[in-house]
């Protein structure tokens, strides 16, 4: 984790977000989407209904005002997300809670008594006889229509605000058809109270039940939704709770006690046992261990001492730190993560493309069934067949609003790529979410993704007339002015032997071969065995110890002074621990694992057969690792490639879903699909299992919403009347849809507890 302050890439893409008020269904999302995309100069416009935001990339600088009045003249509010305020997300739903139950409570005490007087009389004979004879039947009705007109003017005003204005520009969505199905049955009973006479005879019967009970139960699946959806969002405000709110500050000469949002860039911090660390830094005093789990998902904590990076909103345990801070506000690899999981939630997956076109038809297509089951009970229909084909009709438009649909994909990814976070598995791109569970095979890099990318300097052969200490040490002086792990355990064991380096002159450093410089007069090439060939120089004399040494997993390199061979150095970087049990994992998921490796095919093979790798490719230079990359793909389909350093950002970028081990550089990272914070490879068959798991809720939502709607349409327009007498209430039809959307966010939750 040593790096990892500095491994997340900032947010570069010309973007903007916005908060959407209004939205109620799929068909929602889709009209504010197209009227983004229209906008000039935009390139991309998601817009999810469980988040109730929109992302849009620009061409140039976002016009942000643009974006909000294009949503407004779309029916709809918008107001740009302050990136400042991480905890809006919470203060939004907590608010929309609060106005729901509400709204709730209101319709529930108003329609109860409706229910009870026009149900109770239909259900019970007694109590049509106990209103008869008190109150009598034109008042009851009188009192129906006063508390129902409560209910619509009040809680259920929402729905004709919304509904209406939608249904007159010819875009009709959920609340539209909630008001036309509510307004008839409201309307029908007004005309059944104060002018009957308008009526056929024997239609005279009021409705005021149905619009009152509609209205409410709908707005009880909106309350459960609303408490679903802020449940699907924890994820995010756990990790906004992680962060604390002051911060021990070295100031005129003492700590004192500041706000987060005042600490500078460079200043001191301490942070005591039991504390989180408030911002990013770099360790100036102190030992202690520190709780790292939120980033990498691990649970053992990680000792921390001077010189070493520390993360903000993870958690000292047993010692003091002071520590240097170096990225603050929102820099820190908190915040970053946030960003990330923020983005990737809100991205839309290639599935979702389906239910897109499905719902842009999908309204328009309800009330086209509803105005046909009107039109076929009012002319087929038997006696009183005005009020069957009312009762009917009411129940189409209420059974078939698509809110299930809108809620289907954008809920199991909000969960799916939260718990992901939880694990240390960061979605860059929320569509790797759905391709990472069709991958075949998994190429993975060697240095640094297979190994703890610190070698060490294991064997050392020399050509006659050379010395160890001349060698190590020239080849030591020409090493140091490399950034290769490999260079800097040459340089480390020379200075083990306290050897004195000297600075080379004309350094140059051959991609895929090796380096070369002049030092004190002479030329000095230190590479692999092809640079040496290269260079027309023998190594057969090497041979024999070049074999065992790769039989054992080290990687021999050759160094060349004054251009005579010298000597034969072995380097071996550990196998990191958790290295076999993870290549077994992906091996019980199905997976090939193939190794790509610029070691020779001995030391590569030895490495595989140690591990269980399916497949080796070795001897491959940065620049055709991309090639063996599209190779794999030809051969095998869908392929996932992990790597963690520069040389593994053109594979990264190639694979079908490119993995970065998250300790490895920012241009691997900033090129990948998917960060594994832990830095190592056990999250890949973690992110691979949640991209299955995800998916295969997302499916299941799906299959529930299209079918559980498509199935219950018939029904509700009266097909099993000439079968066996059966229609579907109104009222029942509410429930039923407001089950619909329920159940969906209940599968979504279930995410919540994925475990490996």
């Amino acid at each position: 984790m040593a790096s990892i302050s500095s491994s997340l890439p900032p947010r570069v893409d010309p973007t903007t977000s916005l908060n959407i008020e209004g939205m109620s269904c799929a068909s929602c999302v889709g009209r504010v989407e197209r009227a983004l995309k229209a906008l000039p100069g935009v390139t991309n416009a998601n817009v999810n209904l469980a988040t109730q935001r929109a992302e849009l990339t620009f061409v140039g600088i976002p016009d942000q005002a643009a974006a909000v009045s294009a949503v407004q003249a779309a029916g709809y509010k918008a107001t740009v997300v302050d990136d400042d305020n991480t905890d809006e997300i919470a203060t939004r739903n907590e608010a929309e809670m609060t106005s729901l139950r509400q709204a709730l409570v209101m319709a529930l005490l108003s329609a109860l008594p409706v229910f009870l007087l026009e149900m109770g009389s239909h259900l019970f004979p007694f109590v049509h006889h106990f209103i008869a004879g008190t109150i009598g039947i034109r008042t009851s009705w009188m009192l129906q229509f006063i508390l129902t007109t409560m209910v619509l003017v009040w809680p259920g005003r929402v729905f004709f605000v919304s509904g209406v204005p939608a249904l007159l520009r010819g875009a009709p969505d959920m609340n539209a058809l909630v008001a036309l199905g509510a307004g008839a049955a409201y309307v029908y009973s007004v005309v059944a109270t104060f002018a009957p006479a308008l009526l056929p005879v024997g239609t005279v019967h009021v409705y005021y039940e149905a619009a009152a009970v509609i209205v409410a139960l709908i707005l009880l699946g909106r309350y459960l939704e609303a408490r679903a959806k802020g449940r699907t969002s924890e994820a995010i405000q756990r990790l906004v709770g992680l962060q604390p709110q002051t911060a021990h500050a070295f100031r005129d000469g003492r700590f004192i006690d500041i706000e987060i949002a005042d600490v500078k860039t460079g200043e001191l911090v301490e942070v005591r046992p039991g504390e989180r660390l408030p911002v990013d830094g770099q360790v100036e005093h102190g030992v202690s261990f520190v709780d790292e789990s939120m980033i990498s998902g691990e649970p053992v904590p990680v000792e921390k001492k001077q010189g070493d990076q520390v993360t903000g909103g993870t958690v000292n345990q047993n010692g003091v730190l002071v520590f240097k801070a170096t990225k603050v506000g929102r820099d820190t690899v908190l915040a970053q993560i946030i960003r990330m999981v923020e983005q990737a939630q809100g991205a839309k997956l290639p599935i979702q493309a389906m239910v897109d076109r499905i719902t842009m038809y999908f309204v328009p297509a309800v009330m086209a069934a509803a105005a046909l089951t009107f039109v076929i009970w009012l002319v087929f229909g038997p006696e009183p067949s005005l009020t069957l084909a009312l009762v009917n009709t009411v129940a189409v438009l209420i059974i078939a609003c698509p809110c299930a649909m809108g809620l289907a994909t954008p809920t199991s990814i909000m969960v799916g790529t939260g718990r992901a976070a939880q694990m240390g598995v960061l979605f860059r791109r929320g569509e790797a979410l759905q391709l990472l569970k069709d991958a075949k095979v998994v190429a993975v890099d060697k240095t640094g993704t297979l190994t703890e990318g610190k070698p060490k300097l294991t064997d050392l052969f020399l050509s006659a007339g050379f010395t160890r200490a001349t060698v190590l040490a020239i080849v030591a002086s020409v090493e140091a002015k490399s950034e290769h792990p490999i260079a800097q355990a040459i340089v480390d064991a020379a200075a083990a032997e306290n050897l004195v380096l000297t600075s080379p002159e004309n350094f140059e450093s051959i991609t895929g071969f090796g380096v070369k410089a002049n030092l004190e007069g002479n030329r000095v090439e230190i590479g692999a065995d092809r640079y040496m060939t290269k260079l027309g120089l023998d190594v057969s004399g090497f041979a024999a110890a070049a074999i065992r040494l790769a039989d054992e997993g080290k990687t021999p390199l050759y160094a060349a002074i004054g251009g005579k061979l010298a000597a034969m150095l072995a380097v071996s970087d550990p196998i990191k621990g958790s290295t076999a049990t993870a290549i077994r994992d992906l091996h019980a998921l199905g997976l090939k694992v193939v190794m790509i490796s610029g070691d020779n095919h001995r030391t590569a093979n030895a490495i595989a057969r140690k591990l269980g790798i399916d497949e080796v490719i070795a001897e491959v230079l940065p620049a055709e690792k991309v090639d063996a990359v599209q190779r794999l793909k030809k051969q095998y389909g869908v392929i996932a490639y992990v790597g963690d350093g520069i040389n593994d950002a053109p594979a990264l970028a190639e694979a079908d879903v490119g993995i970065a081990i998250g300790t490895g550089t920012d241009i691997a990272i900033e090129a990948a699909d998917v960060v594994l914070m832990s830095g190592d490879m056990g999250g890949v068959s973690k992110a691979i299992a949640l991209s299955q798991a995800t998916i295969t809720n997302i499916k299941q939502n799906l299959f529930w919403a299209f079918a559980y709607n498509t199935a219950l349409i018939p029904v509700a327009a009266g097909a099993l009347y000439p079968i066996n007498g059966t229609l579907l209430s109104p009222m029942f039809a509410a429930g039923a849809m407001a089950f619909s959307s329920v159940f969906v966010l209940g599968n979504a939750l279930r995410l919540r507890k994925f475990t490996r």
